[in-house]
């Protein structure tokens, strides 16, 4: 399995980040959300222990807050992977990678939302999950930083 080690956000809505925190994202209560401050653009950013292979994106917004013009980001390489185009709606919703990007071991991904479709740019994700399989065959660089922001969120990577 492998595990999210840190998770960072580009805001949470009034610095409230015990009840709208990215601590949210991974937890399994339905009713817990990270909600992002009004402005564009917010983000989402992942680092995997041991690197994956993403296949998908799972994620669940609250309708009318919505990610728009979302991009997914390999943050080691600094390259875009793919365009993702998430439907404003309540539901969870897989949204496959391109094939040709599923092979590919990541330890650092972004999801950039550049528009939202809240009229004041505010993000509302109830849960974010990723389908994929552990790179097992990639050694991971030396870990440079010692963030207190890091998660024990285990992702469904079979």
């Amino acid at each position: 399995m492998a595990q999210v080690s840190l998770v960072k956000v580009s805001s949470v809505l009034n610095r409230d980040v015990t009840s709208l925190g990215k601590q949210n994202l991974f937890d399994p209560n339905p009713e817990t959300c990270w909600n992002s401050e009004q402005g564009t653009p917010q983000h989402i950013l992942v680092e995997f222990a041991p690197c994956v292979r993403i296949h998908s994106v799972c994620v669940q917004f609250q309708g009318g807050f919505a990610g728009k013009d979302t991009r997914l980001i390999d943050m080691d390489r600094k390259e875009e992977i793919c365009a993702l185009f998430p439907d404003d709606n309540n539901k969870v919703q897989v949204l496959e990678l391109p094939k040709n990007e599923q092979g590919v071991a990541r330890r650092r991904i972004k999801l950039q939302f550049a528009t939202s479709t809240d009229f004041y740019g505010r993000i509302v994700v109830y849960s974010l999950d990723f389908k994929g399989s552990v790179a097992d065959d990639v050694e991971l660089p030396a870990k440079t930083t010692n963030d207190s922001c890091a998660s024990d969120a285990v992702i469904t990577i079979v």
